[in-house]
């Protein structure tokens, strides 16, 4: 079913491996993207999560932040944890500059530092029923405020942790690092398919 797309996993930094994983498991050839030519011919792409002031100076030591803009601003784009961060509007630390490409505002590692690392079971609203996720926290980020045509699509304790807007779908959890592929599947349906 998803083995004519290709979808890349932003390799900078991070657990980039672990998404990589979950894509070949439903079948897609992934692409590990390092190099501005690395997005070419990409229907999709993967920002991990990771280590978000080390991912933001690893961007622009490799020259790809502006290549980078330009595609998640028109092509399916998943952003976790720190992809959250650097695909945000505003983030709460003035050493990250983001892409700007969905309307939030996040607070860097609100849900505290790695000793505070948690898993849970989540309900999302995916494609018109509540779905359960296992998700990780882990230094995770908290959005603050987003706009109008902002979708909330999961909650944890009040706060939004999975949100899309057109193309664009972000968490601040994790998923690849359980057996459920249940959220990679969501991405490739509704935002890779859709907008390659």
């Amino acid at each position: 079913m998803f083995s004519r797309l290709n979808v890349g996993v932003l390799a900078l930094q991070g657990d980039f491996e672990r998404h990589l994983f979950r894509l070949s498991a439903l079948k897609v050839s992934p692409r590990e993207v390092r190099q501005k030519d690395d997005l070419s011919g990409l229907d999709g792409l993967i920002i991990p999560g990771g280590e978000s002031t080390t991912l933001n100076l690893l961007i622009d030591r490799f020259d790809i932040r502006g290549k980078l803009a330009e595609f998640s601003a028109h092509k399916a784009v998943w952003g976790t944890c720190a992809g959250l961060i650097m695909l945000a509007r505003q983030v709460n630390d003035p050493q990250i500059q983001t892409l700007g490409i969905i309307d939030i505002s996040v607070v860097r590692n609100a849900y505290g530092r790695q000793v505070h690392s948690f898993y849970s079971i989540i309900e999302a609203n995916l494609n018109g029923k509540m779905v359960p996720l296992e998700v990780s926290f882990i230094r995770a980020p908290i959005v603050k405020n987003y706009g109008n045509n902002i979708k909330v699509l999961a909650q944890y304790r009040g706060s939004p942790t999975l949100l899309s807007h057109q193309n664009c779908l972000v968490s601040s959890f994790h998923t690849e690092l359980h057996d459920d592929l249940t959220l990679t599947k969501y991405f490739l349906e509704n935002f890779v398919s859709v907008f390659k």
